[in-house]
């Protein structure tokens, strides 16, 4: 693998997961306060990267992004609600391995892709590894339930996003920098109408570091991720990107202390395998 393509998907995957952990620092705060202060400050710390870019969308992509901007939107709120019930740990690997899982689905019943014998084996990992997760019930219920909610909306905006940029050659940084904006302004109403706007201040000041920092790291997870594929081949670059399940549930077992660190990193385990299987296959 191409040494630079290797460094890059790494970072991703670090990036990846350390914006999924501040968020999940942040969980206790109002979760629609949180996702309009990152959007409004990924809007800002992106746009220069915008500019520079020069791409410029025509109009009739605009609502091809407005329907990407709900599916994240719904992915983000879900996401940012199961931090607050269940941990890193659970909610992350699950998430990140339904979201494959259920887009190779979507592929085979709507796109008419065939699956091989791999990828139904890689499916079948990853619902292995989401049952080992739960404790077989008996564990953190509630963060899986976010994990798989949450899941069913990755899936949808990976569909949704790789059709965008395939089939009517939407430039990814336009697709990521209006998301932003888009989810900004979604959500503003919310915000302002809905009595948030005192709480501002508040999540502002208890939490600018983490805003910062997912504001900085929510895009460039997925335009290292993107510069990777130009260097290296999608069957190598996608699997290790989901490297970044191990690294999460490791900073949720080390750095926020919960529980059950070994179960959970084999079955975090028994998930990056059925990914890899999904990816490869």
């Amino acid at each position: 693998m191409n040494p630079l393509a290797l460094a890059l998907v790494l970072v991703a995957a670090v990036s990846h997961a350390g914006w999924n952990l501040l968020s999940k620092q942040a969980a206790k705060a109002d979760s629609v306060v949180f996702l309009w202060l990152v959007a409004a400050a990924s809007t800002v710390v992106w746009t220069p990267a915008a500019l520079v870019s020069g791409a410029v969308p025509s109009w009739r992509v605009v609502p091809l992004i407005c329907v990407s901007t709900a599916l994240h939107l719904a992915y983000f709120v879900l996401l940012q609600r199961g931090y607050r019930h269940g941990d890193l740990s659970v909610v992350y690997p699950v998430a990140r391995g339904t979201g494959p899982m259920l887009a190779s689905a979507v592929a085979v019943v709507f796109l008419g892709e065939h699956p091989t014998h791999l990828g139904i084996a890689g499916i079948l990992l990853v619902g292995v590894g989401v049952f080992l997760l739960s404790g077989g019930g008996a564990g953190d219920v509630k963060g899986l339930l976010f994990g798989l909610m949450t899941g069913t909306f990755i899936a949808a905006y990976t569909v949704w996003d790789a059709q965008m940029v395939k089939e009517f050659a939407v430039v990814p940084m336009v697709l990521i920098y209006l998301g932003e904006m888009f989810r900004m302004l979604a959500i503003t109403p919310l915000v302002v109408v809905g009595g948030r706007w005192r709480l501002v201040a508040q999540v502002w000041r208890q939490h600018w570091p983490k805003v910062l920092g997912a504001a900085a790291l929510v895009p460039l997870s997925y335009l290292l991720a993107l510069f990777a594929f130009q260097l290296a081949p999608v069957s190598v670059v996608a699997p290790m990107r989901e490297v970044s399940v191990l690294i999460a549930v490791v900073m949720g077992g080390r750095l926020l202390a919960e529980g059950d660190l070994g179960r959970r990193l084999v079955a975090a385990g028994v998930i990056l395998g059925g990914m890899v299987a999904i990816a490869i296959s």
